[in-house]
């Protein structure tokens, strides 16, 4: 677990921090969360959640994702900070909670919220489910293929290019900062989640990574959902590469185990993928399930 991570579980309070003697070491603690310019006006802040991705120039600011509330409000507080132009934009990579769930911090804020159409169906899909439809704010604005705006000096698009790690995951290009927002289509050395309910597709995975190693150059600088705690939420193509490999070998893995006669519970007794042993972390069973189930067409 990441420090930014223990301290907003356990819920650090001001009045103990009152107690440390030392002002350094106070601040420290209360610094929770990381803003941080990549560059040409473009960063990144993590907290709790997927990683989010800013723009802050002269006619306006963009935020992609908003992981939770708290977190959001804080972005805002540091984007405020840097900028009274107006927020014209904020987009959801897709439709998960770690990414969507502050969104309602954005509520009278944002000029626009922005998702793929198969991410605001399954925002609303799921918010409906587990009775928290009052704590989202949805997209008002959708794309089926692509779609470009520009603000200020900086054009930014969007792709679509197929079910990956759900049905509705979005690139964003920050294309004069050569900046590319992957979401959760990219986990970086950190196992990833797949969610099979909402259309996830391994296999046009590795195709969907394929298409942005082709669309993009080897100066690109990639921001990731998610990563282990020993690697970064940003890299190059080789990160992508590596990922690609991880799902290409566990489909390659699973298959090989049901050609060989064993059962499901067989399957996920497995503690690493052979040939990408950089993976780490908790949540190998959710790779082995959902590549079990798409090579058995769902059972």
């Amino acid at each position: 677990m990441k420090r930014r991570q223990f301290l907003s579980s356990t819920g650090i309070t001001l009045g103990l921090l009152a107690l440390a003697r030392n002002k350094v070491f106070a601040n420290v603690f209360l610094q929770s969360y990381n803003f941080k310019p990549l560059r040409r006006n473009v960063g990144i802040f993590t907290e709790q959640g997927g990683t989010i991705a800013w723009l802050v120039n002269k006619e306006g600011i963009v935020v992609v994702d908003s992981e939770f509330p708290d977190p959001a409000n804080h972005l805002i507080t540091e984007l405020k900070k840097t900028s009274s132009m107006p927020f014209k934009y904020l987009i959801n990579t897709h439709h998960h909670g770690d990414h969507t769930s502050g969104n309602i911090a954005f509520k009278g804020i944002a000029e626009q919220i922005v998702a793929h159409e198969n991410s605001a169906a399954n925002q609303r899909t799921v918010a409906l489910k587990n009775g928290t439809d009052e704590k989202q704010l949805y997209p008002d604005r959708t794309f089926k293929k692509d779609m470009a705006v520009r603000v200020g000096d900086e054009d930014i698009k969007l792709y679509y290019y197929g079910a990956g790690h759900t049905n509705g995951d979005a690139l964003i290009h920050f294309e004069n900062a050569n900046i590319v927002h992957m979401g959760d289509l990219m986990f970086n050395r950190r196992y990833p989640f797949i969610d099979k309910p909402m259309g996830a597709d391994i296999q046009n995975w590795i195709r969907v990574l394929e298409k942005a190693l082709n669309n993009f150059d080897n100066e690109t600088v990639f921001i990731f959902g998610h990563a282990a705690d020993t690697h970064n939420v940003t890299g190059n193509k080789e990160d992508i590469k590596a990922f690609q490999n991880y799902l290409d070998k566990l489909l390659q893995h699973v298959a090989s185990e049901i050609r060989a006669g064993k059962s499901r519970e067989e399957i996920l007794k497995v503690t690493f993928i052979p040939g990408a042993s950089e993976w780490q972390g908790q949540g190998i069973e959710r790779s082995l399930n959902a590549a079990f189930e798409e090579l058995n067409g769902g059972r």
